[in-house]
């Protein structure tokens, strides 16, 4: 496959559908699941089954997709509360320097285009998240958030 860097250690589930221009390594992604191009899954992150995730996101270590779960284009997790480029000693971080913080995202939730997540949150089952948004706190499931900072904006009911 021309264009499409998966390392050995990733775990593809069956009936994967995988753009060009991917970065995978080290992560796993569920059955029947779509990865848009220009997207990056870095290792110890999960994809559900049955998630679409559209061109030029990165999901980053730590982060966990349930199932059913659309990530619109351009969405940016963040794993690391205090980002450095240096240690206290001057030189450049280590995996040793910092701590990776999970994120959630919980089943049939949507996250729209352009979406930045902090690290340490729970995006609830079936919210959605509106395009644009800084997410710095857990959506509750079945809300709507949008903004920046992201903040309710009403629940779905269904």
């Amino acid at each position: 496959m021309d264009y499409i860097i998966i390392s050995e250690d990733v775990q593809l589930g069956k009936n994967v559908k995988l753009s060009k221009f991917i970065n995978l390594y080290g992560c796993s992604i569920g059955e029947n699941s779509k990865i848009g191009a220009f997207v990056e899954i870095q290792k110890n992150a999960a994809i559900g089954k049955n998630c679409k995730i559209s061109s030029h996101s990165f999901i980053c270590e730590g982060v966990t997709i349930e199932d059913n779960v659309f990530v619109g284009h351009n969405v940016t997790f963040i794993n690391d509360i205090y980002p450095r480029a240096i240690n206290p000693q001057g030189t450049l971080q280590t995996e040793s320097d910092w701590v990776c913080k999970p994120t959630l995202v919980k089943c049939g939730a949507s996250i729209g285009s352009s979406v930045t997540l902090l690290c340490g949150i729970t995006i609830g089952e079936n919210s959605i998240v509106g395009a644009g948004s800084v997410v710095t706190k857990d959506v509750p499931s079945n809300s709507i958030i949008a903004g920046n900072p992201a903040k309710i904006l009403r629940e779905i009911k269904e």
